[in-house]
């Protein structure tokens, strides 16, 4: 296995911020450009953490970038939760810290979703959204929302122990999701998406399985996301990925979860669809990403 690298060549720096009670992590590239354009503003989907950016970032040579790790994830403090709009009290709260002014918000997923409510609140800290295939679903779904399953979701059963990252790449590569990122952003993932075990026997998942599958199971009941929405009065890009196949089961986790009629809900919402790309386009196509979001801020 060849070493790993990274995409910048001045790796960025690992900070932190207390936010709605929690010790919130976040990664910076170049602070000494902020100010001289928009900072860019990452927020990743569930499971992930804030280096699967690496790769889009290495495309922003000249840009002040912070890239977010949400409660449960990465190197940030974990909580319990009610529902997805906690994830937005979240980011807003480290936006408000971070005193970030018409800033690029960028996220992914969930992060899309938590992006959203941190827009609504604070809407000076944003000139224009860019929604990578956002958790959105139409506004029926969250008022017929199923009962919550006792039954753990089906991700709680992954892997979470490897001896180091090399072993979870090689276990990774060419496995659903997987197989789709660039190799790069696989290692990035793996490399920054472990932490030293407790009894110092390897590593382990910086997001648990169990946490991801207790998100997953709440994805339905933030009832408050569509206020959120209405609020906005600013360019929101909303980018699709293919539909997601219901044949495949227990879930489709490269199909897109965003609802086609969603971005005709913002003011000044543009749909983008991407049908021969995937849920996990910021590490399949980092490129294609970039690009996306420097058309967005013209």
């Amino acid at each position: 296995m060849a070493n790993f690298s990274t995409a910048c060549h001045t790796p960025p720096a690992l900070c932190h911020l207390e936010a709605n009670g929690l010790r919130l992590a976040y990664f910076e590239w170049r602070p000494e450009l902020r100010g001289q354009q928009p900072t860019l503003f990452l927020v990743h989907a569930t499971g992930f953490h804030a280096r699967v950016w690496d790769q889009v970032v290495a495309h922003f040579a000249n840009h002040h970038v912070i890239a977010l790790e949400l409660r449960g994830h990465g190197r940030s403090d974990f909580a319990d939760f009610a529902g997805w709009q906690d994830f937005g009290a979240d980011v807003t709260a480290a936006v408000r810290v971070l005193e970030l002014q018409s800033a690029i918000g960028v996220g992914h997923s969930m992060g899309a979703h938590a992006m959203i409510h941190a827009a609504a609140m604070l809407p000076a800290s944003f000139s224009r959204l860019v929604l990578i295939d956002p958790t959105l679903f139409a506004p029926q779904a969250y008022l017929q929302a199923p009962p919550v399953s006792d039954a753990p979701h089906p991700v709680t059963q992954r892997k979470s122990r490897f001896a180091s990252p090399e072993e979870m790449v090689q276990r990774f590569e060419g496995k659903v999701p997987y197989l789709v990122f660039q190799k790069e952003a696989l290692r990035d993932y793996c490399r920054h998406g472990l932490l030293p075990a407790q009894d110092g026997q390897g590593f382990h998942l910086a997001c648990a399985p169990s946490t991801e599958g207790q998100i997953y199971n709440a994805a339905r009941r933030d009832l408050s996301i569509y206020t959120s929405i209405c609020a906005l009065n600013l360019p929101v890009r909303v980018i699709r990925a293919r539909p997601s196949d219901p044949t495949i089961l227990p879930f489709d986790t490269l199909g897109s979860p965003t609802w086609p009629g969603v971005a005709q809900e913002f003011r000044q919402g543009e749909d983008i669809h991407l049908p021969h790309r995937t849920h996990m386009l910021p590490m399949e196509d980092p490129k294609l990403t970039a690009d996306l979001i420097k058309q967005a801020a013209q």
